[in-house]
């Protein structure tokens, strides 16, 4: 399951809660745990609500809602919808507990007891194949196909913040759409040419026939 959870405030990546580990974990996760905070401090009111990172051999998977990051790194191989079901357990309840809070926290950690809960939840998902995880396997508790996917080289080895690649993904909708208006475009052209003669020879006939036998 989560070998660590962060919840940051997005508006200026302030850290609100975290989950807290054994000593000798929390030394091997010094890194990870660098770049998620980059990460954090890379989003604004624009960055997709979804988001997973490819990390190697670990996952960064994210929520982002009402002003707050909820991040977790999990190995590769853990089931992305049961990491998006586990942090959407945590977004329910920290608003559930702080509702409007969020923007008075002047300090890092402000909400550090939520480390109760944290841990509680993660307990219930480090087995993915029990009956409560595999049920929630079947169940649409998260949508995962507008999920964005991004390598952490792209997110961070380049220096490439994460509005950067909004960007570039809002560029290629909107390249797509207009390449599909174009498309249509030229199917109606075509069409013209193709029926424009059979369609004004019909009504010079019929004009005719009209006149005629008016």
């Amino acid at each position: 399951m989560a070998k660590f959870t962060l919840m940051a405030r997005i508006s200026d990546g302030l850290p609100l809660a975290a989950s807290m580990e054994e000593e000798k974990d929390h030394r091997e996760l010094d890194a990870q745990k660098a770049q998620a905070k980059k990460i954090v401090k890379g989003l604004n009111s624009n960055s997709p609500t979804r988001m997973t990172i490819d990390a190697g051999s670990n996952h960064f998977h994210m929520i982002n809602e009402d002003g707050v990051c909820y991040l977790c790194l999990v190995e590769k191989a853990y089931p992305k919808r049961l990491a998006f079901s586990y942090l959407k357990e945590l977004q329910h309840e920290f608003m559930r507990q702080n509702p409007g809070k969020v923007d008075e926290a002047s300090r890092p950690y402000a909400f550090i007891k939520f480390d109760t809960f944290i841990q509680k939840t993660k307990k219930q998902y480090v087995d993915p194949r029990n009956t409560r995880n595999m049920s929630k396997m079947n169940e649409d508790l998260a949508d995962l196909t507008g999920i964005m996917q991004q390598n952490i080289q792209d997110v961070l080895g380049r220096g490439d913040k994460l509005e950067s690649v909004l960007d570039k993904a809002t560029t290629l909708r909107h390249d797509s759409s207009k390449y599909a208006k174009n498309a249509k475009y030229l199917n109606t052209q075509a069409m013209l040419r193709k029926y424009g003669p059979i369609a004004f020879v019909v009504l010079i006939v019929f004009a005719m026939l009209w006149w005629r036998f008016r």
